[in-house]
């Protein structure tokens, strides 16, 4: 019987071998290690603890499943590279002729280890924790799998620029080749953000407590995320809101202000990055809300008066 394996040649169970070591007893095997209806598939791991080939192959019996030394009596032939197909990324490529000579030919080194082969669809988050490749590859063992992409995802393309769509104002460019001048993939790769571009969105107040892009853009460490905001939106241009009111439409006039203050100077501390987000009332503005933080008849004329200057009575 020949077991197809998807990185190695198959497998041959030889019965004429082992039907002359048991006289011919077909029920030693079946159905009490293998059922004909169900023909299930095991793994190394599980026949180390007894199943399949691993109740007879334990040692005592028969050579065991084990021994590192008796892989080659089932399995012949040299194992292929195993390919990984990403979306969004090149394929990542796990080369067996590599790994196994600096192992010594401990294949079990892996395929015992229920980290490595029992973790199936890891994410590179996952690795960094010690699953799949991370097993290893943690910069003690072998190269950190945070960072050094190129070395498993062969024929790697530099990282483009990635552009969030944002409404209502210009898009938001991030530029990997401006970053990587400074910094390695390992610094925002999974920390901060996942292998993944829109995984997730972080509003203008979440980066201003440190997430996201506001993990670095602090004020400190590089240009503060309140403020700046032509340096990330290229080409904005901050509209001339209005508001229907009772009193005819109330107008704000972005590059009137801007001529006199910094984006940072309202947002987010008073105004949400959000057209309508922080809606006040007038008596709310004459206590300070909104507007009336600064037409305050001290830092600018007062809401209190002067109605002409923002509504089109």
């Amino acid at each position: 019987m020949t077991f197809k394996l998807r990185n190695a040649e198959p497998v041959v169970f030889s019965h004429d071998y082992h039907l002359a070591k048991y006289n011919n007893n077909c029920r030693i095997c079946h159905n009490t290690l293998f059922n004909l209806k169900n023909r299930k598939r095991y793994t190394m791991l599980e026949m180390e603890k007894g199943k399949s080939c691993g109740a007879c192959h334990t040692g005592i019996k028969a050579f065991s499943v084990a021994d590192d030394a008796e892989c080659v009596r089932c399995h012949k032939g040299k194992p292929r590279p195993v390919v990984f197909k990403m979306k969004g990324a090149t394929d990542a490529v796990f080369k067996h002729e590599l790994h196994v000579p600096k192992l010594g030919g401990k294949c079990r080194t892996c395929h015992s280890n229920k980290n490595i082969v029992g973790a199936r669809k890891v994410t590179m988050a996952q690795m960094e924790k010690g699953k799949s490749c991370g097993a290893c590859h943690d910069s003690k063992k072998a190269f950190t799998v945070s960072g050094n992409c190129g070395k498993c995802h062969q024929g790697m393309a530099p990282p483009k620029t990635v552009a969030f769509k944002i409404k209502g104002v210009a898009d938001a460019a991030f530029s990997h080749d401006f970053h990587l001048g400074m910094y390695k993939c390992a610094d925002c790769h999974t920390k901060l953000f996942a292998y993944r571009a829109g995984a997730k969105h972080n509003t203008m107040a979440d980066m201003e407590k440190g997430k996201s892009c506001g993990a670095c853009h602090n004020g400190k460490d590089a240009f503060a995320s309140t403020g700046d905001c032509g340096k990330c939106h290229p080409g904005l241009k901050p509209a001339k809101l209005t508001w229907k009111t009772s009193l005819g439409e109330a107008f704000f006039d972005h590059g009137f202000h801007l001529g006199m203050f910094k984006c940072a100077d309202c947002h987010t501390k008073i105004f949400k990055y959000k057209k309508g987000a922080s809606s006040a009332t007038m008596a709310q503005m004459e206590a300070g809300a909104s507007c009336g933080t600064c037409h305050n008849g001290k830092d600018a004329f007062s809401v209190k008066d002067d109605c002409v200057k923002c509504h089109n009575m």
